[in-house]
């Protein structure tokens, strides 16, 4: 007999029990509550997952991967302005430690992890090298006049834009974000496509049914609604255990955006398991861009409307690093190979984060 569920049942029923975990929260359950809820994120996360390849699988390259990156981002977003409205003078650098955060994991510990999971299973793996080479210079073209400019401008002082300068940043990172949406999916849909068509056993595998990929893109939506929520009411929890252990605040952002990160980070791995690296490259820097394209020209129309101030400007050690990261993922990227090495080297600067932000 035949599954009346053309997906897993189990995908089916992991956001159905997330949101109820999420019911429980708003009716004020705690305590080793929180635990459940814990668990109903991370499968939430494997359900997000599983649906994002199904539409992947179904749409193909690399429209696939900008559904995963945009369903996310657009969600995030959501939650920063949430949290900036209700949280006022005091939310004034959440946008920037959301979004340096979401780069800092995506550039060192997202890429690193697939490097080396897919160097160690296939030694050397291979990609197109004009699709990534365009998705860094478009990054670095955003980060750096969003969170490193704000620094260095004098019309305003601090870290911090004049509202002409914030609405130019924010129609400039808009603009980038569109053409490069538009090359990746339309014009040079070829420079982001695996080199050769044996990459992974997926390749070959029947596209699944219209009936299946339309309920999976539903219950994507639906997972990462869950998710990104569970993830907001675990933060005064997370936030408190980090305050207990003496670490700064900023860890909290760190930890938040990872949880937030999770979906797009687990389908990266499992496609470099696959050898499908150019898939794994596609969804780790589309999601950065997407995460600083579309967060910053939100959130400063937000600012602009509502009088909020909004610190942009990283400090001087922050601004060592993410420039020091997007070299030394620009030099190895450069070949269109990777090894173990590479992967190393960026998962050391993943840690070396980790560790500064801990120990400022």
């Amino acid at each position: 007999m035949k599954s009346r569920l053309p997906i897993p049942l189990w995908t089916a029923a992991a956001p159905v029990v997330a949101w109820l975990l999420l019911a429980g929260v708003f009716m004020g359950l705690s305590g080793p509550f929180y635990l459940f809820v814990a668990v109903g994120l991370i499968a939430g996360v494997l359900a997000a997952v599983h649906h994002a390849e199904v539409v992947a699988h179904r749409v193909g390259e690399p429209f696939g991967t900008l559904v995963l990156a945009i369903s996310v981002t657009a969600i995030e977003v959501a939650l920063i302005v949430s949290l900036m409205l209700a949280g006022g003078p005091d939310a004034a650098t959440l946008a920037r430690d959301t979004v340096f955060a979401a780069v800092m994991i995506i550039l060192n510990g997202i890429v690193g992890l697939c490097l080396i999971m897919g160097g160690a299973r296939f030694r050397e793996q291979k990609f197109g090298l004009f699709g990534v080479s365009a998705s860094l210079a478009t990054l670095a073209a955003i980060v750096v006049l969003t969170l490193v400019l704000p620094n260095h401008t004098t019309s305003h002082a601090g870290p911090v834009y004049s509202t002409s300068q914030l609405a130019f940043v924010a129609i400039v990172s808009a603009g980038l974000y569109g053409v490069f949406v538009m090359v990746q999916a339309v014009r040079h849909r070829d420079y982001f496509l695996a080199p050769s068509t044996g990459d992974g056993e997926e390749v070959h595998a029947a596209p699944p049914t219209v009936r299946a990929t339309t309920l999976s893109a539903i219950l994507l939506l639906v997972c990462l609604g869950a998710v990104v929520l569970l993830a907001k009411a675990l933060a005064p929890s997370i936030e408190a255990g980090v305050l207990a252990a003496g670490a700064p605040k900023a860890l909290v952002g760190v930890i938040i955006a990872g949880v937030v990160l999770l979906p797009e980070g687990v389908a990266a791995l499992r496609a470099a398991r696959a050898n499908r690296l150019q898939t794994s490259l596609n969804l780790a820097l589309g999601s950065a861009l997407a995460s600083i394209g579309l967060t910053i020209p939100v959130v400063a129309t937000v600012s602009i409307a509502t009088g909020l101030q909004l610190t942009l400007g990283i400090d001087q050690k922050s601004t060592v690093l993410l420039l020091l990261s997007l070299f030394v993922t620009g030099q190895s990227l450069g070949t269109g190979r990777t090894t173990v090495l590479q992967g190393a080297v960026l998962l050391v600067l993943f840690a070396t984060y980790l560790f500064t932000t801990i120990v400022p």
